[in-house]
């Protein structure tokens, strides 16, 4: 009479946990960089709701991305960087940027971010 086995081989358990552990590890090592990213989205979005009243110009749009940058201590894109384009409807402020973080070694987890807000004139 044939038993059949049940479980997990020693090497598939380890196997798994390698698995699970890499994606810990990622997670713990990109969490600050969505957080920064979610800051910056935040930024451009009052900066649209302030400007969104006034006559504004591209000169008084940087101004209040440099306030909010310095506030929120943002590292990963720097206001100068932040595209700000004349276009029918107003200004279109437009921040793209992509952040490479070490995951072992030569090995590199790079996230690439894209925000873009219109402020109506």
């Amino acid at each position: 009479m044939m038993h059949r086995q049940r479980g997990m081989t020693f090497l598939g358990l380890v196997t798994i946990l390698l698995i699970l552990g890499a994606a810990l590890y990622a997670g713990i090592i990109l969490t600050p960089v969505y957080l920064e990213y979610t800051e910056v989205a935040r930024a451009l979005e009052q900066v649209r709701d302030e400007h969104a009243a006034i006559d504004t110009n591209p000169q008084l749009i940087r101004n209040s991305l440099e306030r909010f940058w310095d506030v929120e201590d943002i590292k990963g894109i720097g206001w100068k960087e932040v595209i700000i384009k004349k276009i029918n409807d107003g200004y279109q402020v437009r921040a793209a940027y992509q952040v490479e973080k070490q995951f072992l070694y030569n090995v590199y987890l790079t996230t690439k971010f894209d925000k873009t807000v219109v402020i109506p004139q």
